[in-house]
């Protein structure tokens, strides 16, 4: 399965707070490191800044928000959030945003990228295993950090590519769930008026 990534933008916090408020209390505690309610998760979707860090999402047929990762710019490092609904688990979905945001951080000419997780997240700690991050585990949590090299006009192509990719797959979903609305409402006026036609024969 080739799953596609589409860079967000600040137009798209609704649609982000939408994500994150469909995890139930356990997944953002694993996604957060700690217990957050919705005021929580509504106060750290506004507190994102779109110009200065990446966010990243895989859209479902439906235009929600199937994963997400937030790739959020340091002095020298950036730190990587990952989430992912639970129907669309295993999948691969964590795989491609990671590795969208680590040519993202190369082209910023970061030297480092690292991931913060409790260590009972086991979906994350097997993420940063398979992208062959090391890891280092204490008391509970644990940093996985991947080494980056630098940006070069190869990584530029290919995050330029992927963006044009994850723009065109959105507009497609965007048409087709169209033609679905438009589709379900003709199908609904046929069922109202032929119920009406219905009605008014037996009434003659």
């Amino acid at each position: 399965m080739h799953v596609v990534t589409k860079e967000l933008s600040r137009l798209d916090r609704e649609t982000l707070l939408a994500h994150f408020l469909a995890l139930d209390a356990e997944d953002r505690r694993l996604r957060f490191g700690v217990p957050l309610s919705d005021f929580g998760v509504k106060d750290y979707v506004e507190r994102i800044d779109f110009e200065r860090d990446a966010v990243f999402g895989v859209y479902d047929d439906e235009l929600k928000l199937a994963g997400a990762a937030h790739l959020a710019r340091g002095e020298g490092f950036a730190e990587l959030g990952v989430s992912v609904l639970p129907a669309h688990r295993g999948l691969g979905l964590g795989g491609a945003m990671l590795a969208r945001a680590h040519v993202h951080a190369r082209n910023w000419g970061l030297p480092s990228l690292f991931m913060h997780c409790l260590s009972e997240n086991g979906a994350m700690m097997h993420l940063a295993r398979k992208q062959g991050m090391r890891i280092v585990a204490e008391s509970g949590e644990a940093d996985a950090y991947l080494e980056l090299s630098p940006g070069d006009p190869s990584s530029i192509a290919r995050e330029l590519f992927a963006e044009r990719v994850g723009l065109f797959d959105y507009a497609i979903k965007s048409q087709l769930q169209a033609v679905r609305r438009m589709t379900a409402a003709w199908m609904g006026s046929e069922k109202k008026q032929g119920g009406k036609a219905e009605k008014d024969e037996k009434a003659a």
